[in-house]
């Protein structure tokens, strides 16, 4: 135990020190700890490991390994894990609306169970999509020395000659309802889609925000890269551990790293990779936790000023592995950095700013997965915030891959996914309409579903950049073609998105970032005094204490003030 690590200033000092806390200590005896043991600093080291999706599977054996790198360098580790809900098995059903709310749980839990007893730094090894903001919103809310680790990407399967991922499959119930896949097929390809643990492996949510993890400086160098099933993993692992270590001796803390150039880098690497929309929703969360406002205007203006250069999927070609295979994220990083899209003076946990951690990196330039940013796949970033009278509060779309930035068209409603989908699935659209998906927001959902079952389908049977889908839930990171998200207000609320009615004109125009219905003003008056507000189907249990706290997309669905209405921070306990 080093000089620094003293007692009288850390949390555990709580549970440890002195005669009257022999009764806390005796637990700590019981679990077979030493007195040096005890006496050194706690770390909290958790994982979403469950059984519930390959995303997870891999979490526990590297939390292992981070209590050993923790051990070596002078602390105690305390392992303990949490929630996580995997959006491919929540999609396509009423399950996909736990996925948001677990992003609140998780947070929720790393926080009290690191109060309740009172450790001194954090370890967090996340999975799936919503462990990943999740963790990193728990670490600046405690602001005790973090670590944030990504436990790897799922490896590529391989069909018919070619490489596929989840998405594929999700595709391919649409193009069996189109008779453009046979039953047999489908089956064999869902027995090879995902060959290993890890999560998704195309630039969805999960591979978005462990390349954010990286770019907000709360994660290692290169630790975002390496598939989950790869020995370099167990090297992270440790390495994240001695990490935590010298984070606390140097007591650099979490709100140390993520400023507001973090936060502008952290949407840049988004923007860049053509990454999930969701990014858009974490961001302005992970924000608040550090008591810094970032909305989802904030994070378009970056999207709008940064090129997107890596051509991964859903918009691209390549996955995860293919990019860790030329250096990974740090790849992307050092382009944008040489060109000026980068903030290189932001601290990080290895102690050093991002400039410093990239110094020695060198741009291949014999690989086509990543453009250098001078000359990249696309001059504006591959995500776009929209805004017009149909989303006063905005919205978001993805448009890496698109070439019609553009679409002007008939809505057709729906109230909620499983009926967009039933049209989907019976045919009963045309080219040319957009798709109204609505009471699927924060509140109205409750839960803010992703929605690519519907997505997906719709681009198995050939259709997918002849209509647009617009809604006040969530796509999904692995959504492709014209679709609109994060609408705001939303329809539960009274938003325009629930004002709409089949047969009106809506105009969507990415280049200029506008999305309108072309209704008059008196028109849509007269529709709100016959707006009534709808009862959801949650009256009780999670969903409705999520309902009734939760705010607007456009701030991050935030369920509370954030650190701006703190009175005292649990680091300083």
């Amino acid at each position: 135990m080093t000089s620094s690590h003293i007692k009288h200033n850390l949390p555990s000092r709580h549970v440890t020190e002195g005669p009257e806390r022999a009764p806390h200590r005796s637990y700590y005896y019981a679990m077979g700890l030493t007195t040096e043991q005890i006496h050194q600093p706690l770390v909290g080291v958790v994982s979403t490991w469950n059984e519930a999706a390959p995303c997870n599977t891999a979490l526990k054996h590297q939390a292992e390994i981070a209590k050993k790198g923790v051990s070596a360098n002078g602390g105690t580790p305390r392992e303990f894990c949490t929630i996580t809900v995997t959006d491919g098995i929540a999609m396509g059903h009423q399950g996909m609306k736990s996925s948001l709310v677990s992003r609140e749980v998780i947070a929720d839990s790393v926080e009290l169970t690191m109060r309740g007893h009172s450790y001194d730094a954090l370890v967090g090894f996340a999975g799936c999509d919503k462990s990943l903001p999740g963790l990193m919103m728990s670490m600046l809310r405690l602001n005790v020395p973090s670590v944030f680790v990504y436990g790897g990407s799922i490896l590529p399967g391989e069909f018919q000659g070619k490489p596929v991922t989840v998405q594929d499959l999700f595709e391919a119930v649409g193009k069996y309802a189109a008779g453009k896949m046979t039953k047999e097929e489908v089956e064999a390809l869902e027995k090879v889609a995902c060959p290993s643990d890890g999560a998704c492996g195309g630039q969805f949510t999960a591979n978005t925000m462990a390349c954010v993890s990286e770019a907000i400086g709360l994660a290692l160098p290169d630790s975002a890269g390496a598939p989950a099933p790869y020995k370099e993993r167990d090297q992270i692992a440790f390495d994240a551990g001695v990490a935590v270590m010298k984070l606390l001796e140097k007591n650099i803390r979490p709100r140390d790293i993520v400023t507001r150039k973090a936060l502008e880098n952290a949407a840049a690497i988004v923007a860049a990779t053509g990454g999930s929309t969701n990014a858009a929703l974490h961001l302005p969360a992970i924000a608040s936790e550090a008591g810094i406002d970032f909305d989802i205007h904030a994070v378009g203006e970056v999207f709008k000023r940064t090129p997107y250069i890596a051509s991964l999927k859903p918009g691209g070609d390549y996955v995860a592995k293919d990019l860790f295979d030329i250096g990974g994220v740090k790849i992307v990083m050092k382009t944008l950095l040489d060109h000026g899209y980068l903030h290189g003076d932001c601290m990080t946990v290895t102690g050093k700013t991002i400039a410093e951690n990239l110094k020695d990196v060198k741009f291949p330039t014999d690989q086509k997965i990543v453009a250098p940013a001078n000359k990249p796949l696309l001059a504006t970033g591959g995500v776009v915030v929209l805004k017009g009278n149909l989303a006063p509060e905005g919205a978001i779309v993805k448009i890496a891959g698109m070439q019609n930035l553009v679409h002007d068209g008939t809505a057709i409603v729906f109230d909620c996914e499983e009926d967009a989908f039933k049209a989907v699935e019976n045919k009963q659209y045309k080219a040319g309409d957009v798709f109204i998906i609505r009471y699927e927001g924060p509140k109205g959902g409750p839960g803010m579903r992703e929605m690519l079952a519907t997505t997906a389908a719709i681009y198995g049977q050939g259709m997918g950049d002849k209509v647009a889908l617009i809604t006040d839930g969530r796509f999904s990171g692995a959504t492709r073609g014209f679709c609109i998200g994060h609408v705001g207000p939303e329809a539960a609320v009274g938003g325009v998105i629930g004002l709409i009615q089949n047969g009106d004109n809506i105009l969507i125009d990415a280049n200029v970032g506008l999305i309108q219905v072309n209704v008059s003003e008196a028109e849509l008056e007269k529709r709100r005094k016959e707006w009534k507000p709808r009862q959801h189907d949650y009256q009780s249990g999670a969903l409705w204490k999520y309902a009734q706290s939760v705010g607007s997309a456009e701030k991050g669905a935030l369920t509370h003030p954030g650190a701006r209405k703190e009175t005292h921070m649990y680091a300083n306990i």
